[in-house]
């Protein structure tokens, strides 16, 4: 049976895991979609604007928001899988 400590070695480990796919998803839309792919994604529009536009101006914002709420179920699962959720 592994202890405590190795236990919230792999807890962390795990949170960090999570928290390193989220800002990569969020630096791919942002920075990537936003300013990188930004010229190639104008030639799609999306109610009557263009899409590169959108991601630098909104899509960003609404792929955070997102993430917070993915974050957040994530972590509940993480919490009650090493049982130290809030009771």
């Amino acid at each position: 049976m592994p202890t405590q400590k190795e236990q919230m070695k792999k807890y962390w480990k795990r949170n960090i895991r999570t928290v390193l796919i989220l800002l990569s998803v969020w630096f791919l839309v942002s920075f990537g979609f936003g300013i990188i792919l930004a010229e190639p994604l104008n030639a799609i529009r999306i109610g009557g604007y263009k899409l590169g536009f959108w991601f630098a101006q909104q899509g960003s914002i609404f792929t955070f928001v997102v993430l917070i709420f993915v974050y957040v179920y994530r972590m509940n699962k993480l919490d009650e899988e090493f049982d130290v959720n809030e009771k």
